[in-house]
């Protein structure tokens, strides 16, 4: 299951620049709940760093990616991030995203 991160996971990950997912989410969100879902799947098939953050507990995070509404998958590649999702689709449609990035 995909790592829930802290502020310095975060930084940690950017400040090396990794490549990877940044998944942010609330927990009372339905389609949090159903994104998540997809991305146990998605964990499953591709070979890359994911962690994931509750936003309820990092306002300053959401504020610093500009992020508008959850859930919210960041594509970052080299400590850059690439292309942010609010629409996850499908497994199909995430996996194509993320190999175009990160394979």
């Amino acid at each position: 299951m995909m790592n829930e991160w802290n502020r310095m996971e975060l930084a940690t990950f950017l400040d090396e620049n990794e490549s990877g997912l940044l998944y942010f989410y609330t927990p009372l969100c339905g389609t949090c709940q159903v994104a998540s879902r997809m991305l146990l799947i998605v964990e499953e098939l591709v070979n890359c760093k994911m962690g994931k953050m509750n936003l309820n507990f990092y306002p300053d995070v959401a504020k610093n990616f500009a992020i508008e509404s959850v859930p919210c998958l960041v594509i970052v590649q080299q400590g850059s991030v690439k292309e942010t999702l609010y629409a996850f689709h499908s497994v199909p449609f995430l996996l194509e995203k993320i190999k175009y990035y990160l394979s």
